[in-house]
């Protein structure tokens, strides 16, 4: 019988996303001598697209519960916690180790009632904002108050989070650590691809400035937003053409904007797709209108291709981009700026040169998947170490 450490994963749903991306890799990567890790994940996908199949392609056990929804439903919740409880005790989990906001809430109730001995959450951006309702607001933090009383560790993967966290009440700053959330970066080689024949590929015209974005089309990313910067750029910069990769359940609306923008017929949209790095290597400048985030996995992404990212200075954001030296940061709402910080950089090919060469020295410096996991596995072994268990292979 093996005596590696049982860590068990939950999460809310594996659509194509940086927080599901963060899980996949750390369960896949963890030395398989000292911990065995399995993931649980509720049902739903949709147009984001599923990590489901990549998941099981890397060896990961992965266990679906039909009952652990995104959206609040009481019996289904009621049903998902003594379903967690149940499994978290069947395989006599050490650590539990959980992901996203309503995983976040249930896995860490149900791992105490189990009696897990160690129980991690990662916060890839907080569940509450300013864009939601005060009395929505107040029910999140509430619930994460009461959930960091019995968590032995919180993970974040920006410094704002640790600051937000805590200036609301939750937990105490002893329990947070910050671990970057990183990418793979041997996948993201700029000098792997070429960024001409992806640019035949998909249509573009090879001497044209290109403004481009990687993500969902959802309400966090604000594209309608995105869209209307785009035409602003194409005011001023007549030659400029669009890339939008991804899809989301404001695909129709963007597909709108675009056209009473007058900007649909030079914008190639992709769907969803997996080949980022071929895609950012047709990309000359990214930009990002998120209304709030953790830490995009799609900033050290770009970066690592030499790509500069322009973005609103939105929680981890602000961490991720070094203002004028790896790309540009602007205040949210503020589209002009970010239209002018656009062009800029598309009439520019030697400051974007430039700044994708220090990005990528940003991004193989601080955003390896070696590193965070490193770090888990280094906080791991610290959290179990308290609690008096033996991990193999420490001595």
């Amino acid at each position: 019988m093996s005596s590696s450490i049982p860590v068990l994963h939950i999460i809310t749903r594996l659509i194509v996303g940086g927080a599901q991306e963060n899980t996949m890799y750390t369960a896949a990567r963890v030395d398989s001598d000292r911990f065995r890790v399995e993931v649980i994940s509720g049902p739903q996908t949709g147009s984001e697209g599923s990590l489901i199949e990549e998941v099981g392609a890397l060896g990961v056990p992965l266990h679906i519960l039909p009952t652990l929804l995104r959206e609040i439903v009481p019996c289904q919740d009621l049903s998902a916690l003594y379903s967690l409880r149940r499994l978290i005790r069947a395989g006599r989990f050490a650590i539990v180790h959980t992901h996203s906001s309503k995983a976040g809430i249930l896995g860490r109730i149900a791992a105490r009632l189990a009696g897990a001995p160690v129980i991690v959450q990662t916060v890839h951006g907080w569940s509450f904002h300013a864009h939601m309702s005060l009395h929505r607001r107040r029910q999140y933090v509430m619930l994460e108050r009461f959930v960091a009383r019995f968590t032995d560790a919180i993970v974040v993967v920006a410094q704002p989070d640790i600051d937000k966290g805590l200036a609301e009440g939750i937990g105490r700053a002893g329990q947070y650590h910050l671990i970057r959330s990183a990418i793979p970066l041997e996948a993201f080689d700029p000098e792997a691809v070429d960024g001409t024949a992806v640019r035949r590929e998909l249509g573009l015209p090879l001497d044209v400035p290109v403004l481009g974005n990687v993500g969902r089309f959802s309400a966090q990313k604000n594209p309608l937003a995105w869209v209307e910067v785009a035409r602003r750029v194409a005011q001023a910069v007549p030659d400029v053409h669009f890339l939008l990769v991804g899809d989301g359940p404001l695909r129709a609306e963007v597909e709108a904007a675009l056209a009473a923008a007058g900007i649909r017929e030079r914008t190639i949209l992709t769907g969803l797709r997996r080949d980022v790095p071929r895609l950012l290597s047709a990309i000359d400048v990214f930009l990002l209108t998120s209304l709030w985030e953790g830490l995009p996995r799609v900033i050290p992404q770009s970066l690592s291709m030499r790509v500069p990212v322009i973005a609103n200075r939105a929680d981890g954001t602000v961490e991720a981009i070094d203002d004028g030296i790896t790309g540009f940061l602007c205040d949210p709402g503020c589209l002009d700026s970010m239209a002018e910080a656009c062009s800029r950089l598309l009439r520019n090919p030697q400051l974007r040169r430039e700044m994708g060469r220090r990005g990528r020295e940003r991004a193989i410096q601080e955003f390896s998947l070696d590193r965070m996991v490193g770090d888990i596995e280094a906080l791991y072994t610290d959290l179990l170490e308290q609690e008096g268990i033996r991990i193999p292979g420490s001595g």
